[in-house]
């Protein structure tokens, strides 16, 4: 009966060790091993001008705002993503370095470059200054002639989109 009582506890024993063991190694990494592919994800986005004024607004599929230019104008936007409650995604650039993670990569498609050219120019970083400033994308859409044109925007990370526009961006030249 003594043999019987030690050989179930010792299996009783062994399996909870077992048990215990999965779930400590199981969890032990999870925050490292997510944070080595970092995507943003992102429900709209949104191009305000050198001022910082709202020009365009593109949010869970609705669109607010439009882009328009002359002929010969360059109009600089700055880019920022948003949330699923339509607030602008903060990036924090120290954390980012010191855990090696990367923003995505601003990409732009289905201009017609006859009418505007549209380029993504990326910002770096203002270190010269004692705040934090978020480092981004900028386009540039440069009118070429009259005429109205499209874009999409996509932001990439290790070679797919982690947001792509839903809504192509018109461009009307004057």
């Amino acid at each position: 009966m003594q043999t019987l009582f030690l050989r179930s506890l010792k299996a009783y024993t062994i399996f909870s060790l077992t048990c215990a063991m999965l779930f400590i190694t199981g969890c032990e990494d999870d925050d490292h091993d997510n944070n080595d592919d970092v995507h943003t994800d992102a429900d709209g986005f949104i191009l305000e001008n050198e001022s910082g004024t709202e020009v365009y607004r593109e949010f869970e599929g609705a669109v607010t705002g439009s882009v328009a230019l002359s002929v010969g104008d360059t109009l600089e936007l700055s880019v920022h993503f948003l949330d699923h409650d339509g607030n602008e995604i903060e990036h924090d650039e120290e954390e980012e370095e010191e855990e090696g993670h990367e923003e995505g990569e601003l990409e732009v498609s289905g201009s017609d470059a006859s009418i505007a050219i549209v380029e993504v120019e990326h910002e770096e970083e203002d270190h010269d200054h004692d705040h934090e400033e978020e480092h981004g994308a900028a386009l540039h859409i440069i009118g070429v002639s009259s005429g109205s044109t499209s874009f999409q925007i996509q932001l990439m990370h290790d070679g797919h989109a982690d947001y792509t526009s839903t809504n192509n961006v018109t461009v009307t030249v004057n």
